[in-house]
């Protein structure tokens, strides 16, 4: 894996993953994370929550898709990238993604990998 552009999120999955298969056979699975983080500003803590969208595909996204649930807290290694887009008004739209190379289920029960890897389902 290239450690120049790598991403590593621990959150709670926010909605319920939405899962495609396209007509060259290609799987996708596509959610979003929400990460809070905890801070201290003068004598009051600040809660910083934030969502990520989350693209896993081929294995990965076909082994996440039967086993995600909204709510489950999840581990994401991948890598971000960046896209763009013309929305329907005309307007160039620029998404922020991390995709997902290995799910890990924070109770243990869910491993998936990409087809690079060669552990198994878990």
């Amino acid at each position: 894996m290239n450690l120049n552009n790598r991403v590593q999120l621990i959150g709670n999955i926010s909605a319920e993953p939405l899962f495609r298969v396209f007509d060259s056979g290609n799987k996708m699975l596509r959610f979003t994370v929400c990460t809070t983080d905890v801070y201290k500003v003068d004598d009051r803590y600040v809660k910083d929550i934030q969502y990520h969208t989350v693209v896993a595909w081929g294995k990965t996204a076909e082994t996440a898709e039967k086993n995600l649930k909204m709510g489950e807290e999840i581990v994401i290694d991948g890598r971000l990238t960046k896209r763009s887009y013309t929305d329907k008004n005309d307007i160039q739209q620029l998404i922020s993604e991390v995709v997902a190379n290995t799910i890990i289920r924070k109770s243990g029960n869910l491993r998936s990998h990409s087809s690079s890897d060669l552990r198994k389902s878990a």
